[in-house]
């Protein structure tokens, strides 16, 4: 077995092209990769996901305790032949003074050997004591080599080699040109979704291509090598409970879900049903929603154009069909859209309108106390504070004074600086979102809300007639 953390100096340093380059190439030549992203991104673990053929898994500090960390990566590494982890922005960057949550410490918790990617635009001889000052600084973390991003050609990689084989003992384990061809596009909110982009098979077999011709593969299996087997063990299912019918909106608009959520769904005897908000024009037969996060104001004429979609599903919680919505499901279930001076008709479930900002309006990790009037009761635990993040560019306005909302914003900013998660009827929607791990169980009891609630459809014969 290998396994590995791809790390950098700073963010935007090409890890991620590398990371994706190195799980295509691998699996192109015969291994089975498993990857995992650290942190709450869900745009890079589909990119992964696409490269490996293997399901992303993130590792989050801050959303699960150390023990379920390595119990995570044992689970889902226990099949690879090659465990890679990407890390989020630099090697020792982090929250916390003593970088408890930083890449670093996910190395030294899951006993990972460090690839280090250099952006060397720029940089010569300099680049040496900026190594040596990553060995230092933590000397029980192993950078077992660097990878040099970004280079300005083969004279300038033949210079920095030198530099390094003279300073340092640090192996060159590859070297990759500026080459624009192999990037991701970015826009407002990070790179684009695989499920956006058309040429995403493309982009990785180039990314591939560029990883098997200027890494040295060999050299990185021989120093990634681990003796140590990972062991998985057995999930808790509920699954011999009533089953209950869940829709999930999966397309090129919805799209950032986490897989362990829809397990997690699953194994409290949740059948998962799939449907497109762009194309389809009915609702599967289902008990419950789930609209997940996504980039709903790209595709916002689409949306409104599909006015079938909208009509089913705001009967459906109109009805009192259980919902529960993230971000952009929220922004989905907004009366209206607007962005770059345009606005258009959502579903209108949420009466409130939806505005775009050039600059984030709530980023990062929150921390969320339920309400009295949080429609599956508290799903803490034994926590009075349910772990979460957010990450949008919009603002919800003209809500009710006496809109009803699930959470206290203890930290963050949710709706409004001070309340998360619109409730009504049977709908939750909100702006932050949550992980089933640590003290937030949220999927199975959202299973269960569902099940208490499959009389809903009682209450509106016809929409039952219908579905």
């Amino acid at each position: 077995m290998h396994r590995f953390l791809v790390s950098a100096a700073h963010k935007s340093s090409g890890k991620t092209s590398v990371s994706i380059g190195l799980a295509a190439e691998l699996c192109r030549r015969g291994l089975a990769v498993q990857t995992f992203k650290k942190g709450p991104d869900y745009i890079d673990p589909m990119w992964l996901t696409a490269a490996s053929g293997r399901a992303c898994r993130n590792l989050d500090f801050n959303l699960s305790s150390p023990d379920e960390l390595q119990a995570e990566f044992s689970r889902h590494g226990a099949g690879a032949d090659v465990c890679l982890v990407e890390g989020n922005k630099g090697l020792y960057d982090g929250l916390d003074l003593q970088g408890r949550n930083s890449n670093a410490a996910l190395a030294q918790l899951l006993d990972l050997p460090v690839l280090l990617v250099l952006d060397a635009r720029g940089m010569t001889r300099g680049i040496a004591p900026l190594i040596l000052g990553y060995q230092a600084f933590e000397r029980s973390i192993r950078i077992a080599g660097v990878i040099l991003s970004r280079l300005g050609g083969a004279r300038h990689e033949a210079k920095l080699r030198a530099v390094i084989e003279h300073y340092t003992d640090v192996p060159v384990l590859g070297a990759v040109q500026e080459d624009s061809r192999l990037g991701i596009v970015e826009r407002h909110v990070g790179l684009t979704p695989t499920n956006e982009d058309g040429v995403a098979r493309s982009r990785i077999a180039a990314l591939a291509a560029g990883i098997a011709d200027q890494v040295d593969l060999e050299r990185v299996l021989a120093a990634t090598v681990s003796a140590v087997r990972l062991s998985a063990a057995p999930l808790f299912s509920t699954a011999g409970k009533a089953g209950v019918r869940i829709g999930i909106a999966r397309d090129r608009a919805f799209g950032f879900y986490y897989p362990d959520d829809f397990e997690a769904l699953e194994r409290a005897g949740a059948e998962l049903l799939f449907f497109d908000t762009l194309r389809d024009a009915r609702l599967p037969r289902v008990d419950g929603l789930l609209i997940g996060g996504g980039f709903p104001e790209v595709f916002m004429r689409e949306l409104e154009a599909n006015s079938a979609m909208r009509g089913e599903i705001l009967a459906a919680i109109r009805a009192g069909m259980p919902a529960y919505a993230e971000c952009g499901g929220l922004m989905y279930l907004a009366r209206s859209l607007s962005w770059r001076g345009d606005t258009r008709s959502m579903v209108g479930a949420i009466a409130g309108d939806v505005v775009m900002h050039e600059r984030p309006v709530g980023r990062g990790y929150v921390r969320l106390s339920p309400t009295e009037a949080h429609p599956w009761g508290g799903h803490g635990g034994d926590s009075a504070e349910i772990p979460a993040h957010e990450f949008h560019y919009s603002s919800i306005e003209g809500l009710a004074p006496d809109t009803r909302f699930a959470y206290r914003v203890a930290r963050g900013f949710g709706t409004d600086g001070k309340s998360d998660g619109i409730v009504v009827n049977n709908l939750l929607a909100n702006y932050s979102h949550l992980r089933s791990a640590g003290c937030s169980e949220w999927a199975g009891r959202f299973a269960g809300f569902v099940r208490e609630r499959a009389g809903w459809r009682g209450a509106s014969p016809a929409l039952a007639a219908a579905h």
